[in-house]
């Protein structure tokens, strides 16, 4: 609890100890022969101790012209029951206890706000203090906005890293855990690049700054979850409107209430009053208007605690109306990397032959194949024996080994060179490889599947996303055979960016009412149609300033398993958010009814709002 908690809890303690000593008083006859203005004494201190925080607001509110919220509906309605009482009406005890029990709820309410906001604070901590800037006269500690592109700075074990940089000496495990919701910490040695918000774990680091502070990782997901709360869902607009409308309404019933019960049903002027005061207290709408945003902000933090994050609760709505998710292939179901997946030699060659060979003739390319080549032989290359190398586009390299001549690539190269091959039937990217006019072998090198694409699809589907769809540019064979393997329904291939956004367009335009198209990519590429669809989802962003610009949700490492997770927080949220409505609307309503004919009395009035209120806070922190 923070200070102003404490202060509340200390002033509920010592009001509800003085309340119980004064109806326990009044249950055994003491307070019956005391005169009524010393009963009126007895009673004022307790409620002002409790309440003179909402007397307070509700007329600085009525000077600012802001009449009717809950301070305004419980303030009238407390101290017309204490009129009441100077009237001989006994209800000196209700008006205490409808404001003991007002801010026992306001208490739940600020400790609720206050665990999910924890969630979402954890990131917030992200940020940085200070960065140990490295100068020719030593360290020196200053503001990570003062530090410049190009800059060094030391990263010591147990600190946060400040801004984005590569990895000039050192090697250290750094803990992502607040950014990605990852346990496991990943290895950083020189070269690699790391990002500000990571925690080196056991050794300094010395790092190149590659971008300023307000450029940052983590300047630039802070900025994103301080404005999440501004991009409200449309059931929270609706309940901020309805508020709006409704408070007054009530008020003017309540008055007519007063009014009319005594001049056309020749009802006491005491007991239209007390039935309006009951009136007044059910109809705050503090259970619609509390339990909504929490229930969403509930949401949010839970999404942020394994490292999803959301940048509004209408997007969270969004996706828990999600029926159809289109998605990228590479770098969303594959790793987006080339790899050796089969080495095929001819009769007589061996496997490690071929490879060289390949590797050999591949050695002073950076083409993602030769990378990968050069990677599975994975020994030291004898330049000396290769002669002129040549690229040709379309078709692999023509080079010399000792003299022989050599060719790698695609069959296409080997039939324009007369070598007799024989072809693999496969969706994997084919390398044939020939020396001296002799077919060598083939090696299938192609993107592999990540290992939780198909669990990830298989809960999507049991969480209730109907269709997934891959849009990608890359071969139709590939495609298909990647979407074989994880489960996806329908594979559109060989795209340009501007023919995925027709795609999703599509999809917008035949999706059934009430439902939504999400779009999952890796967001560097893809940027264009996360904006396009109803909700975009960013993978693997971690770093990636695309990504976070624009996606809706940024899933902040490369798990799949996120997705069916993230699902299941939005349409559990949902159901939180309707589940309050419907209850709350529901009890209200009975009870306005109730008190309208006299049936209801303030206690059960104090139930109708602060109970219900308490009930429906409770219920939005099960997120």
């Amino acid at each position: 609890m923070n200070k102003k908690q404490k202060q509340t809890l200390v002033r509920i303690l010592i009001t509800a100890a003085v309340f119980a000593v004064l109806l326990a008083l009044q249950l055994v006859g003491v307070l019956k022969g005391l005169p009524n203005l010393a009963v009126f004494a007895l009673y004022l201190p307790p409620y002002l101790l409790i309440g003179y925080d909402v007397l307070r607001k509700a007329g600085r509110n009525i000077v600012r012209g802001n009449v009717f919220d809950e301070n305004f509906l419980m303030s009238i309605a407390t101290l017309a029951a204490f009129a009441l009482g100077l009237f001989g009406e006994a209800e000196y005890p209700e008006a205490v206890a409808v404001m003991l029990f007002y801010q026992v709820g306001e208490l739940f309410q600020s400790c609720a706000v206050g665990r999910s906001r924890k969630s979402i604070g954890d990131l917030l901590s992200l940020a940085p203090e200070t960065a140990n800037l490295i100068t020719e006269s030593g360290v020196e500690t200053v503001d990570p906005d003062e530090v410049e592109i190009g800059a060094r700075i030391l990263v010591k074990p147990g600190e946060k890293v400040p801004l984005d940089g590569t990895v000039q000496s050192g090697s250290a495990y750094l803990d992502t855990a607040a950014l990605t919701g990852e346990s496991v910490p990943r290895l950083a040695q020189p070269g690699d690049a790391v990002i500000s918000g990571c925690v080196v774990a056991d050794a300094p680091l010395t790092v190149e700054v590659t971008r300023r502070y307000e450029d940052s990782t983590v300047a630039r997901i802070l900025e994103m979850v301080e404005n999440a709360t501004n991009k409200k869902a449309k059931l929270e607009n609706f309940i901020t409107r309805f508020a709006k409308y409704y408070t007054p309404f009530v008020t003017l019933a309540a008055v007519l209430l007063a009014l009319l019960l005594p001049l056309a049903f020749h009802t006491s002027w005491a007991d239209g009053i007390r039935r309006a005061c009951n009136f007044l207290i059910v109809s705050c709408p503090c259970a619609l208007v509390i339990s909504v945003p929490l229930g969403f902000f509930g949401g949010i933090g839970a999404a942020s605690r394994i490292g999803v994050l959301v940048k509004g609760s209408n997007f969270l709505e969004a996706v828990a109306k999600m029926n159809v998710l289109a998605m990228d292939k590479t770098g969303t179901l594959t790793h987006g990397s080339f790899a050796v997946q089969e080495i095929l030699p001819a009769e007589g060659r061996s496997e490690t032959e071929l490879l060289r060979l390949a590797a050999l003739g591949e050695s002073c390319s950076n083409h993602p194949i030769a990378l990968a080549l050069r990677a599975r032989y994975g020994e030291p290359l004898d330049a000396s024996a290769l002669g002129e190398i040549r690229e040709l586009a379309g078709q692999g390299v023509r080079a010399a080994v000792n003299g022989q001549p050599l060719l790698v690539g695609n069959a296409k190269l080997l039939a324009e060179h007369g070598v007799d091959f024989t072809p693999c039937d496969t969706a994997a990217t084919v390398v044939y490889v020939a020396l001296n006019g002799s077919f060598c072998g083939a090696i299938l090198i192609g993107d592999t599947v990540k290992p939780g694409a198909k669990a990830a699809l298989s809960a999507l589907k049991r969480s209730g996303v109907g269709e997934t769809v891959m849009l990608t540019g890359d071969r139709k064979a590939a495609a298909l055979a990647v979407a074989e393997a994880v489960g996806v329904d329908t594979v559109q291939a060989e795209l340009l960016p501007a023919d995925k956004v027709a795609a999703v367009e599509a999809l917008l335009q035949s999706k059934a009412p009430g439902t939504a198209v999400g779009y999952v990519g890796d967001g560097l590429n893809d940027a264009p149609v996360l904006m396009r669809a109803d909700v975009g989802f960013a993978m693997g962003a971690l770093g990636a300033d695309a990504a976070i610009e624009a996606a809706d949700i940024v899933l902040m490492d490369d798990d799949l398993g996120k997705l069916p997770r993230t699902v299941a927080i939005a349409r559990k949220t949902m159901g939180i958010v309707k589940g309050n409505v419907a209850f709350a609307l529901a009890v209200k309503l009975a009870i306005l009814v109730l008190s309208a004919f006299g049936l209801a009395s303030m206690w059960m009035a104090v139930f109708g709002d602060v109970g219900v209120a308490v009930l429906c806070i409770l219920n939005a922190m099960r997120n």
